[in-house]
């Protein structure tokens, strides 16, 4: 008998071509009818008529809201729905997240969110057995590895390349094993892998929702309209195709579309028929049995099946739904917004840490109410698969960024209530958060003012400050009063000046640095010196103790990146190109938008051929300002103690009046024989070789040279020979590749005329804050052995660095009687590099949520750092002690001693089942690429 599990489900964009609001009200219906409050009235409604019915549903940020609204009542009765399995969740995050454009942090943090909301209403009976991205456009090997961590049985999806496809279908591999981690040991990361047979929309001709046009059951055969007959048989034979590409007597069917059963009797009046129609046929020898059915329901039979199952250790990236059109755009849209959302991450890991070491009075304090959840709802909202993936339309961009700042207040209140506590003094806080184009009022007027940098980092820190001011003079003082060196350098782009001094901050803490104007004192202000193209000096280069960068003075170009600390010395020619945008040719009508990368040659055109240069160097930074055309400049950079070279580059507004869509990229060329190869990250953790022209489970056929080779890059991308490594790191996500041996690009910036015909109804046109975009390249150059050490702390300081709060000073004491303090460390001991501090944020009134994390891979890097560590955590922290320690799955959502998954037998032969680690009390050893997470009960300290 063949069973065909029928699963009823809506897909509900969390944002798109409307807002979130206006998809939960049903607002704008002329731009999409879509209002998810009624879907759930209707599904809840239609589940209470008939009790065969069943019905999942994902979306946690629309639940939670509808779930507010509901009367005692209603919520009684959904329990109940719940609790005996006719309404089942699955996937559970606030949102279904992008997995192309997300950093795992933010991943984590959005499940955590959302399935903590089900484990607080529902109990054990909410919590989802199954993973559900069945809208994301490509697949990354790191969240199928979070996924298993999370506790999830399988993982079921819709899109993969249209040649992957026919090539599962025709082995029976639409169902697989993904072992989606190198160092953790299976069956850790395993995770059961299932391709949805028509993405995740019903068959043809059964779509029976009013956004559909299908023709209902008519069963009366006297009416002209009779056709059930026909549909019966129709069915039969489809199940029965559909059946051959899977290898079990079970088959699964998605009845259901975006944002559909707001009408939900229409639908499962025809669903009962057809049941009902078709499980009749048995009598006459029909083989094939229809059922109401959850995706969890459907894998537990997989499983009974108990089959050995081919194993896949690569990802399912780049994504292409037919030639020509390969969804690698999105990898770099909306590179703005990607930012934003990248620097919210920092500052809400910031705003956690603050608040589990302020205790209570970090929410309740002389500064208001001080509050965490806004920013972690925003950031949950922007991991969505058309958020931070820069795939929706434009309004609905602006909202999603409008949603992060309000969530910026809240936390900036916390802030203050925290760091008054901490440091014993009520200082009149202000947050600059326009830094990044040198503007903050306090800076540039007060004669004196006070700077407070948090580091978020396990490790202390050394970082550069950099201030807009508007004289020339400072004493910088340091936590203990002692003068420390800066400089005023004025800014070639708009002659602002800029206060630089270098700060030293321990871990997990802050000091407080003292900025006085000092008057008449004559400056020794440090002049530009311009170059024009032609330079009279032969020699144009900047330089620190570990690094050396050299220019062609007659190009203005970065020719030479020299390692003195390792001896090492490669020719790196960097410049920036653009790709002409494909309006669709002979050879396919798709062009370029969104979505879709596609340029309408191989070849990129150089933006200019020589770039105007400005030289600054201080015994604090060493500059080169590079100019290439109105729209594009750079500022190639080094600090004191630095070991990676940065560019700041600058792009836009891209000039469109020639009717051509731009997609701009920074390229570095070299003469490493790189042999096809590069390697990119995979959501800013474990790293995955690529090859050119190839994919590790199917023979290519390429049709697109350039957009068929981009992957995402989430935090680096690099290239090695046997001997040198050069590592790019990114300051959010972006899409990249290495084209020619040698080479690496980068998208940074796109903008374009037409839609690619995804949905989206509107060009990427970027108008508004978009336009004009600024972003950091970090170029690190090392032996291809030990380059790990590098790229892998330096990343953790890119995604976590400090935060820089002002004050104008002379604040009034916290404590009466109680001396201010200038300096303070979370932590009595520095964690060891190995370790990461993924998570540490209030979780209730007396527990923290910790996460602990060994951020080597196996193999990686110098010194024993990918070995095993581990960490006593008795008194590791200054500002509580931990009386109780509770590891719980990597969401948080179940003690992990309790945690049990299916079992699956892969082909590779049978994996150990690990014991969970006993949990000494206080000392708890990582792995390589290992994550702990922990829910620690704790008492505050008086007085910090």
């Amino acid at each position: 008998m063949l069973n065909v599990h029928l699963v009823a489900h809506t897909h509900d964009d969390v944002g798109w071509l409307k807002t979130v609001d206006q998809y939960f009200y049903g607002i704008q219906n002329d731009v999409q009818h879509a209002g998810v409050q009624y879907i759930l009235d209707s599904v809840i409604l239609s589940l209470l008529m008939e009790p065969t019915r069943r019905f999942i549903y994902v979306e946690i940020a629309f639940f939670s809201r509808w779930w507010q609204q509901q009367t005692n009542a209603t919520q009684e009765v959904v329990r109940n729905l719940v609790r005996q399995g006719r309404l089942e969740f699955a996937n559970g995050g606030w949102v279904m997240n992008d997995e192309a454009a997300t950093h795992y942090g933010a991943i984590i943090d959005q499940m955590t969110l959302g399935l903590r909301f089900l484990e607080d209403t529902f109990g054990k009976d909410g919590r989802p057995r199954v993973a559900w991205h069945i809208d994301p456009f490509g697949h990354s090997r790191e969240q199928a590895s979070l996924f298993a961590q999370m506790g999830f049985d399988g993982f079921f999806f819709g899109r993969l390349d249209y040649q992957d496809k026919s090539v599962r279908q025709e082995k029976l591999q639409m169902e697989q094993v993904w072992r989606a981690s190198a160092s953790l040991k299976p069956p850790v990361a395993d995770l059961f892998t299932s391709v949805l047979p028509n993405m995740y929309n019903p068959p043809e001709k059964l779509c029976w929702d009013t956004l559909c046009a299908d023709k209902p059951f008519v069963e009366d055969p006297r009416s002209p309209e009779y056709n059930a007959k026909e549909l019966v048989n129709y069915f039969l034979q489809l199940a029965t195709a559909q059946s051959e590409h899977y290898r079990t007597n079970h088959t699964i069917m998605t009845m259901g579309s975006d944002f559909q059963y707001e009408n939900a009797n229409m639908w499962f009046k025809n669903l009962d028929r057809l049941i009902q129609l078709v499980n009749a046929q048995q009598a006459n020898g029909s083989r094939i049995n229809v059922l109401y059915s959850t995706p969890a329901c459907y894998l537990w039979e997989l499983n009974k099946a108990n089959l050995t199952w081919s194993v896949k250790q690569d990802d399912f990236f780049p994504y292409a739904d037919g030639p020509h059109k390969f969804w690698t755009g999105y990898f770099s849209s909306r590179p703005a917004l990607k930012r934003y959302e990248r620097l919210s991450y920092n500052f809400l890991q910031v705003c956690n840490q603050l608040e589990a070491l302020a205790g209570p009075a970090a929410n309740v304090g002389p500064y208001g109410s001080g509050d965490s959840a806004p920013l972690n709802e925003a950031m949950a909202v922007l991991q969505h698969h058309d958020a931070v993936s820069g795939t929706s339309r434009q309004h609905v961009a602006n909202d999603y960024a409008r949603q992060l700042a309000a969530g910026w207040g809240p936390c900036e209140v916390l802030l203050s209530n925290s760091l008054a506590r901490l440091s014993g003094s009520k200082e009149d806080f202000t947050y600059c958060r326009d830094l990044n184009i040198s503007v903050c009022p306090l800076t540039q007027t007060a004669k004196s003012f006070q700077v407070t940098i948090y580091n978020p980092l396990g490790r202390k820190v050394d970082w550069m400050v950099r201030l807009p001011v508007s004289e020339r003079v400072f004493d910088v003082r340091d936590p203990n009063g002692t003068i420390v060196p800066s400089d005023v350098v004025i800014l070639p782009s708009s002659d602002g000046l800029e206060l630089l001094f270098s700060a030293s901050v321990p871990a997990l803490g802050f000091s407080i640095y003292s900025v006085t104007q000092v008057p008449g004192r004559r400056p020794h202000a440090h002049s530009r010196q311009p170059r024009s193209q032609k330079s009279w000096s032969h020699v144009l280069d900047i330089q620190n103790e570990y690094i050396r960068a050299r220019f062609d003075p007659d190009t203005g170009f970065l020719v030479e990146l020299e390692n003195l600390e390792q001896n090492l010395l490669l020719p790196v020619r960097q410049a920036f190109y653009w790709y002409n945008a494909s309006v669709g040719n002979n050879l396919s009508t798709q062009v370029s938008g969104a979505y879709i990368f596609r340029p309408n040659r191989q070849e990129p055109l150089i933006v200019s051929h020589w770039a105007q240069t400005r030289v600054v160097k201080t015994p604090l930074v060493q500059e080169v300002h590079q100019n290439f055309s109105a729209w594009c400049s750079q500022v190639v950079r080094l600090y004191p103690g630095q070991r990676h070279l940065e560019l700041e580059w600058t792009v836009g507004p891209i000039p469109v009046g020639d009717g051509w869509g731009k997609e701009v990229i920074s390229r570095f060329d070299t003469v490493l024989e790189t042999k096809g190869l590069f390697y990119t990250d995979s959501n800013g953790r474990e790293i995955l070789e690529r090859r050119r022209d190839y994919r590790p489970t199917w023979k290519l056929n390429q049709t697109e040279p350039v957009a068929g080779n981009y992957y995402p890059v989430n935090s680096r991308i690099y290239i090695r020979d046997g001997h040198v490594q050069l590592t790019v790191l990114t300051d959010r996500s972006q899409g990249g590749s290495s084209l020619r041996d040698g080479s690496v690009e980068l998208m940074v910036h796109r903008r374009l005329l037409k839609d690619d015909g995804r949905g989206v109804g509107e060009p990427l046109l970027e108008e508004g804050s978009g336009l004009w975009v600024r972003g950091r390249h970090l170029v690190l150059l090392d032996k291809a052995q030990t380059a790990a050490t590098g790229h892998r702390l330096q990343a953790e300081k890119e995604v976590l660095a400090p935060q820089v709060v002002l004050a104008p000073g002379g604040g009034a004491p916290y404590h009466l009687g109680v001396a201010p303090r200038k300096q303070f460390s979370g932590l009595r001991r520095e964690l060891p590099p190995s370790v990461h501090l993924l998570t540490l944020a209030r979780w209730d009134r007396t527990r923290l949520l910790l996460r602990l994390e060994h951020q080597f891979a196996v193999g990686e890097g110098s010194g024993n750092l990918s070995s095993p560590v581990t960490l006593d955590l008795k008194d590791l922290f200054s500002a509580f002690t931990i009386t109780y320690l509770q590891e719980t799955t990597l969401a948080a959502n179940q003690p992990r001693a309790s945690a049990s998954r299916l079992k699956w037998t892969p082909n590779t032969g049978p994996t150990a089942q690990p014991s969970p680690p006993r949990l000494d009390p206080t000392t708890i050893t990582l792995e390589p690429m290992e994550i702990r997470t922990f829910l620690a009960s704790v008492q505050w300290k008086e007085h910090g």
